[in-house]
Order: C-alpha cells, then structure tokens, then sequence
C-alpha cells in the first residue's frame, strides 16, 4: 500500500510537472502568436491553443482546462490590454476547442478519435465563440450590438473555422514528437499502445497540406495577400 502511495504520489508530481512545462511552451507560442497579423483590426490568430490540446490529448480535458486558465491569467497580468474580457474571451475558446478535443480523443484513444475530437472541437469554438462575440464584443468595442451582428457571419465565422483548422492541422504535425519528448524527459508515462504506432506519412502530408491552406486563408482574412 505505502510502495502504491509513493508511486502515486511520483505520477502526480510529474503531471504537475508536465502541466507547467506545457503552461510555459503555450505562453511562448502565445507571444510568437503577437508577431501574427490581426483581422478586422483586433482578432488575434492564436497558437497556444495547440499546446492546450495536445496537453488534453495526453491527460485528459481538465489538464486542458488548467493550462488554460493558467496561461490565460498570465497573459492577462503581462501583455494584455483586454483585462477580464480579454480573459473570459480566452478561457472559452481554448476550453470550447480543447477540452472537447480532448474528452473525445479520451473516449476513443486513435487517429480516427483524435481527428473527430479536433474536428468537433473546431466546430464547437466556431459555435460558442460566435455567441460570445454576440455578446461580449459590443461592450468591449463600445458600439452598438447591430453592429456586431453585421460582423458575425462575414467576420467572427470565418476568423473562428480557419483559426481553429490552422491549430488542429498544428496539433497533428505536433502530437508525436511533444509526446516523445516528454517521455525521454520521464515526465510522461510510456504507452505500449502509442509506442506500437507507426508514423503515418498521410496524415504528416495531409495536415501539412491543411495548415497551409488555413494559413493562405489566414492572411486572406488579415488583408495580406
């Protein structure tokens, strides 16, 4: 039993571990983030969102949740200027998209699951984040609500389905090697299951193929090309 407490006790250390190491990588790919161009003058293309599911896909929709809001806090007290709205608009989004990746991907742990999960994950943000804006957005920008539902189909729509598609086809080029990598780090678990599998080249090319079609239409959006 006290051989059991320890080992228990060693796992939830790591996972402590790996969720802070998670929180940093997603704070860093949130700053890499600002280097993106804008669309319609204040929404922001986002990338730590790829690290947050990734983090869900390995241990579940709470830890998604929790990098989350961690992450989002601290950008909230270093380099935002969109204060609690700015912080409620992100915990959303991310948890809309990860967590319901992620508890997906929990329930049916393969290419097909993890590919529904990201899929129905894009879907839903897309949904919630058009509520929200609906919502929020004309408080934040102090105009009128017509004037946000104008946005909403031409603007938020499609500003939400290529930003969640960029960082689901990020999320599938990533999974394998972050997971490797925390692994030889001994801060992940091995996985007889995960380890039998091979590198599919299809789906490196598809989501290859995927991320740079959302990224053309990504700087479509932005007024670029």
């Amino acid at each position: 039993m006290e051989k059991n407490g320890k080992t228990e006790r060693r796992l939830n250390i790591k996972m402590v571990a790996t969720i802070g190491m998670l929180c940093a990588i997603a704070f860093v790919a949130k700053l890499i983030s600002s280097a993106l161009p804008n669309v319609a003058g204040f929404l922001s293309f986002d990338l730590k969102d790829v690290v947050i599911v990734i983090g869900g896909f390995m241990m579940g929709p709470l830890a998604a949740a929790a990098i989350t809001l961690v992450v989002s806090l601290i950008e909230m007290a270093t380099i935002s200027n969109t204060g609690l709205i700015g912080l409620v608009m992100n915990v959303i989004g991310s948890c809309a998209f990860a967590c319901v990746a992620s508890a997906i991907y929990q329930r049916k742990r393969t290419l097909k699951g993890a590919v529904i999960g990201l899929l129905m994950g894009v879907l839903c943000m897309t949904a919630v984040m058009i509520l929200w804006n609906w919502l929020i957005t004309p408080l934040y920008m102090k105009v009128d609500r017509s004037v946000v539902v104008g946005m909403l189909i031409p603007v938020f729509l499609p500003f939400n389905l290529v930003k969640g598609g960029m960082n689901a086809a990020l999320a599938m080029l990533l999974y394998k090697p972050v997971v490797t990598a925390l692994r030889k780090a001994h801060l992940l678990q091995e996985s007889e299951e995960e380890n039998k599998r091979q590198i599919k080249w299809g789906v490196i090319i598809a989501s290859l193929v995927l991320l740079a079609s959302f990224v053309l239409l990504a700087l479509v959006l932005a007024g670029v090309i």
